[in-house]
């Protein structure tokens, strides 16, 4: 601990992790001061669930630290090997269905904001149109990607207004009608077969049913007939390493270094590898192509060059519907602690380079 790397780190004597099955639990041990530091992850919690004695009288601190270090794709994922999300109209049309704006005002407090890369929240996020090394390297490509990636940003749909949404609606129904698709009393279905538009989604955490109810409603008033399935943890991890599934919520968490997993996310060769992280099922040469320029960039410049095409290229192939993000992490804590004036750019430091404030525990009470 005396070594100079280690200066000003590891200050508490002993450090005890309690775990908690429960979220409810959890957060009443918390209010009752059976531990002090807490990071929350909901919307809900985070507005109504901290109004307690210990919070009035500021004995429990609430704080929010920005994630930089970071970033995320998530987003209800479709599984491309079904012959129903093949065509890319049909995966776009389920994007205008979905009303981020509404969710957020309804359920999560107007706190998240839309995803709108599959780096977002970092410097690897694309946006505008291409230019520079950034162009260079997808003239690579221009005969094998969207002539979109080159004339227009990419932007989700935008609800939030009865109007915005039945516009919205409107445009998925063209959409699945170009993909082959027609309402016929009422049901969505193949216009050479006539088999309905049917598909479930698949969810492993009850949380999520909230969400997935209302972009069910919005799925049905197109004609498709959706179900929602929430099984327990080893079911669903079994079928998700055997593609038994047609849509998940699905995270891909992004450092500011990609590389070779960048080819366990999308490359052709993880599609078809039972229990790799290309879920959506992604077999495409031009997207292989700006991987590798990825992986085997020569300089700081190249990569986020390369990382840009290389998202701009998934977004408009629209494999996924994006859902939200914060963009910060809230915390709260007992205020037992002290720490240096200046966090790390890219962390909040806890509780590596905290200490226990004797003069502030004996304010707040309680343990000491």
């Amino acid at each position: 601990v005396n070594h100079p790397t280690m200066l000003g780190k590891h200050n508490f004597d002993e450090i005890r992790y309690e775990v908690f099955r429960d979220e409810t639990v959890a957060l009443e041990a918390f209010k009752a001061d059976t531990y002090d530091w807490r990071q929350e992850n909901r919307a809900l919690l985070w507005a109504t669930g901290y109004d307690f004695p210990a919070m009035r009288d500021n004995r429990v601190v609430r704080e929010e630290f920005p994630i930089r270090n970071r970033g995320v794709m998530q987003s209800f994922a479709f599984n491309t090997r079904r012959p129903r999300f093949r065509d890319w109209r049909v995966r776009l049309a389920c994007n205008f269905a979905f009303d981020f704006e509404e969710a957020n005002r309804g359920l999560f407090y107007g706190y998240y904001s839309r995803i709108s890369s599959y780096f977002h929240g970092t410097e690897l996020a694309s946006s505008g149109l291409p230019t520079g090394r950034e162009l260079e390297i997808l003239e690579t490509v221009r005969n094998r990607v969207p002539e979109e990636v080159f004339t227009r940003p990419f932007v989700n749909p935008v609800g939030g207004t009865a109007d915005a949404v039945r516009n919205n609606l409107r445009e998925a129904a063209r959409l699945l009608q170009a993909a082959g698709f027609v309402v016929r009393d009422r049901r969505l279905v193949d216009q050479r077969t006539g088999e309905p538009f049917r598909f479930e989604i698949l969810l492993v955490s009850p949380a999520f049913e909230r969400i997935a109810l209302p972009y069910r409603q919005a799925l049905e008033r197109l004609g498709m007939e959706v179900s929602i399935r929430v099984v327990e943890a080893s079911q669903y991890v079994t079928r998700l390493r055997s593609r038994d599934f047609d849509v998940i919520v699905q995270s891909w968490g992004q450092s500011l270094s990609p590389g070779n997993e960048q080819r366990e996310y999308w490359g052709s060769e993880a599609a078809d590898r039972e229990g790799s992280q290309n879920v959506v099922g992604i077999k495409d040469p031009a997207i292989d192509t700006l991987i590798e320029r990825v992986i085997f960039a020569t300089d700081r410049a190249d990569l986020v060059a390369a990382t840009h095409a290389l998202d701009r290229v998934l977004l408009w192939n629209h494999f996924v519907v994006p859902q939200w993000t914060l963009g910060r992490m809230w915390t709260a804590r007992w205020d037992r602690f002290g720490r240096p004036a200046e966090l790390p750019t890219y962390d909040e430091g806890f509780p590596e380079i905290w200490w226990w404030d004797a003069e502030k525990a004996r304010r707040v009470g309680g343990r000491t």
